[in-house]
């Protein structure tokens, strides 16, 4: 039997074979998120598992209503039966992670290993990822050039608004919404205007707001002061630092009140320097015209772009998100 007609005959029999035994069904793992923002960063997350026998279906938590939100997500999910075989609740951290099990939805979610939460305040913590901005800059601007330093002015906030930060988890640990409420520590670590031309100035505000907020955090409360202390060591263990404290403040103040105030003054410096350079090139009035509706064209919202950022997965709160992932996988 010549190789040629050997090779087809087993050809035959490998493809008849195939159509007795189909492929094995890959295994559906059902995602539930908070809402459709939460989609696509979820999507991010979990594609990086998926294989020939998994695959996940990143969805809203109820099919009978528009109910969406960590309530409804983990409502659907925590008191399922298959919880972890085929389905797992995908939220955003809030202050859980860092009380620690001091209340019972804290403990709900760090205790319960089918639960993948995000680690910092929320998902627009990841997209306001400081080492990342400058690419939203770019791609919103199709400009390259670098006007401020991203990461050093998030460090600078973050060290400015860190001992505050600490008495607002404090009152949170004790039960405490009133005294010194997520609501006053935001307004007390708002930015202003930023001037590019002297952009860390704006933080002499802050700086200002805050120290007098200690102060009479201090006068009213002495006998809290080594407790405080005590709690920045403690929460050291779950990344938070001086240098990381923007990562767990409430996601929307610091993309609204922080992050998209340094983000649009350098997007228009940007664009501007854009327009001048194709004026200045341009040989004729239309050409430059041209020239110029063709870079209009091409621009995008800079905060479309920032909220399509994916560039956060260096970041270490990630890496805790991947090895949630694997274990769970790991699990039987």
């Amino acid at each position: 039997m010549s190789l040629t007609l050997r090779h087809n005959l087993t050809s035959d029999y490998l493809d008849a074979a195939r159509r007795l035994s189909p492929p094995k069904k890959r295994r559906r793992i059902v995602a539930y998120v908070e809402s459709y923002d939460d989609v696509a960063f979820w999507r991010t997350l979990l594609s990086e598992f998926e294989t020939d026998e998994r695959y996940f279906q990143v969805m809203l938590p109820s099919q009978t209503s528009l109910s969406k939100g960590k309530k409804t997500v983990l409502l659907n999910t925590l008191n399922a039966d298959k919880l972890g075989g085929s389905l797992i609740a995908c939220v955003d951290s809030d202050y859980d992670f860092l009380m620690q099990g001091a209340t019972a939805l804290s403990r709900r979610i760090n205790q319960n290993p089918y639960v993948l939460q995000t680690y910092a305040y929320a998902i627009e913590n990841y997209l306001c990822y400081a080492e990342t901005l400058h690419d939203v800059c770019v791609q919103a601007t199709l400009n390259d050039r670098q006007l401020l330093d991203f990461p050093e002015f998030m460090r600078r906030y973050s060290r400015l608004a860190y001992p505050l930060f600490l008495w607002n988890i404090w009152f949170y640990r004790r039960h405490d919404n009133t005294t010194f409420p997520m609501y006053e520590f935001n307004q007390c670590v708002r930015l202003q205007d930023v001037s590019l031309a002297h952009p860390y100035r704006c933080l002499d505000d802050v700086r200002r707001r805050v120290d007098a907020k200690l102060s009479e955090l201090r006068t009213r409360f002495p006998q809290d002061i080594e407790h405080i202390d005590a709690l920045g060591e403690e929460l050291t263990q779950l990344g938070l630092t001086p240098d990381t404290t923007y990562l767990y403040i409430q996601g929307h103040h610091l993309m609204d009140g922080v992050v998209m105030k340094l983000l649009n003054p350098v997007c228009t410096q940007l664009r501007r320097e854009r327009e001048k350079e194709i004026r200045r090139l341009a040989v004729h009035d239309e050409q430059f015209h041209n020239e110029l509706t063709a870079y209009e064209n091409s621009l995008a919202a800079v905060q479309l772009m920032l909220k399509k950022n994916d560039g956060y997965k260096g970041l270490y709160l990630y890496q805790w998100m991947r090895e949630d992932v694997q274990r769970i996988l790991e699990m039987k």
